[in-house]
Order: C-alpha cells, then sequence, then structure tokens
C-alpha cells in the first residue's frame, strides 16, 4: 500500500526532513523549495500534511509562516518540539584553522551566531542547511563549511569539523502540522491548544480590551505576537496560542471579549499541545 505524503521545506538531509521521519514515520517526506509550495501542496490535495517550523527557542520565529497561515486555506492539526543540532562540516582534509566561510539557513545562522563569531568566520545565508552541504561539497573548497545536520554531511559525503555548534544547549524548534482538514480534539484526553490570528478595531484601548477577557476568565496565555504584513503598520496583526478548547466556557467567554474588540479574526486551529510543553 502507497505511503500517504507529507510536505517540508528544504532537501533531504534538513531538519525538517529530520522531523518528519521523526513524527510521522508512517508518511513519506516529500520535499519543496519554498514554504509556500508547501501550503499550496496541502491546499490542492497533494500532500495529506505539511510539516512547518513556527519558531525556535533561541532564534525566534520564522517570519513568513504567520502571513501563510493567514493567506492560505488549512488548518495547525498538531505541534511537535524538536530537539537541534548545527554541525559545522567541510570537505575531507578541511580542518577548523581552513575555515574563512559557514554557509546555511539564516535560522541555522543566527542558532549559532557567537560561536561563529568566535571563530572569526564569515557567514553566507543559503536557502536550507542541506542544500547548504549541498554547495560546499561541490565546491571542494576548504575554506568554506556548512551548517547542517548529520545526515545532510554523510548524504553530501562531508566531514564533521566542529559537532553542536549551536549556542544553545536544548535548542528546540516548534513544528506545527498543517492540513486542509481542522480537527476537533478532547482537552479531557490531553491539553489543547487554540490558536488565532486577529486585529483589532480602530478604538481606544483595544488590544487591552481584547485581551482582558482571558485574564477575567482565567485563561492561560501561551503566545501573544504582533507582525506586520506587508510592511503596512496600520495593518498590524496578532498571533495569539491559548490553553484549551472553544466549547469550554471560561475560553469560550474570553474569546467572545476579544471578538468584540477585533476584527478579522481568524482561526488557525484546535489542536493537541506536544506532551513536553506542560511538563
Amino acid at each position: 500500500m502507497k505511503k500517504k505524503l507529507i510536505a517540508f521545506q528544504g532537501s533531504v538531509g534538513a531538519n525538517s526532513n529530520l522531523a518528519c521521519d521523526k513524527f510521522y514515520p508512517e508518511f513519506e517526506a516529500k520535499s519543496f523549495s519554498t514554504f509556500y509550495d508547501v501550503f499550496k501542496a496541502v491546499e490542492n490535495g497533494e500532500v495529506e500534511y505539511g510539516l512547518i517550523p513556527l519558531e525556535n527557542s533561541y532564534a525566534g520565529r520564522v517570519s513568513e509562516i504567520h502571513n501563510l497561515l493567514q493567506d492560505s486555506n488549512v488548518f495547525i492539526v498538531a505541534e511537535h518540539f524538536f530537539p537541534i543540532t548545527h554541525n559545522l562540516v567541510g570537505v575531507d582534509g578541511a580542518g577548523l584553522e581552513d575555515i574563512k566561510e559557514a554557509i546555511s539557513h539564516p535560522q541555522a545562522l543566527m542558532q549559532c551566531q557567537n560561536n561563529l563569531r568566535a571563530l572569526g568566520v564569515n557567514t553566507r545565508e543559503f536557502s536550507n542547511t542541506a542544500e547548504a552541504a549541498k554547495f560546499v561539497a561541490k565546491t571542494g573548497d576548504k575554506t568554506k563549511a556548512a551548517i547542517c545536520s548529520k545526515v545532510a554531511a554523510e548524504i553530501n559525503g562531508l566531514k564533521i569539523i566542529k559537532e553542536n555548534i549551536q549556542d544553545l544547549d536544548g535548542n528546540m524548534t516548534t513544528f506545527v502540522a498543517i492540513s486542509k482538514n481542522a480537527i476537533d480534539p478532547n482537552p479531557v484526553i490531553s491539553p489543547v491548544i487554540t490558536t488565532l490570528l486577529f486585529s483589532i478595531r480602530n478604538i481606544s484601548g483595544a488590544l487591552y480590551k481584547a485581551l482582558g477577557g482571558f485574564a477575567t476568565n482565567n485563561v492561560n496565555m501561551l503566545k501573544l505576537e504582533s507582525y506586520i504584513p506587508g510592511g503596512v503598520s496600520q495593518q498590524a496583526k496578532f498571533f495569539i496560542m491559548i490553553e484549551g478548547h472553544p466549547n469550554q466556557k471560561s475560553v469560550g467567554l474570553a474569546l467572545e471579549e476579544l471578538g468584540f474588540f477585533s476584527k478579522n479574526v481568524k482561526l488557525l486551529g484546535i489542536y493537541y499541545a506536544d506532551k513536553s510543553r506542560f511538563l
């Protein structure tokens, strides 16, 4: 029986690919060159799910994902915490003293920035970590290194020059699974997260009033972020994650208050929390 497909952005050996293999081993992982392509593949039914990095514990959110969630007809159906380890890798014969330039995805470079500064190397951004490894392998240049997973290094015949080059121990990326179809999890079984995007009405104190219902109804707010779609400051939007299901009375009342002082509220998904979130 043919496996169902799950989409990720990047190449084979990228961290998103490794996350697919870990959390969805029964699916066949399919690579796409951009996050936009992943969203479209989910929307048109080419794949069952997409697995998207939402944020990193050190480098913060992946900036374009909020806009794609706003503009696409998909739902978040799961979250997964995935530990990230980065390795400085190069061609055969290269040593740490040879490296003049480190090449990788901007998020990976950011997650290793202090160690890279200490090494005194230049950095260059690349589309993803696995493609950076492929590029370094093709150059055969001992002065260039990629930051990538051990799997990507092995696939491209590169050697590991320095393991665990990330700045933060416990470096973690939160991935979310997206689907065409929403799910309706039961908060009695396991903790549930509700995630939304909204913009506020043009009235005095609108944000304070919109969020007040979460405090008065004892609803735990897990995340609140503002972002500017397309750089238009008058259209600021807010990304919010709360603990609980809209069917629960306290959550329902808080969302009702949010809706009164907001406009363009979009439900992104209701899904089970990663099991380690509340440990």
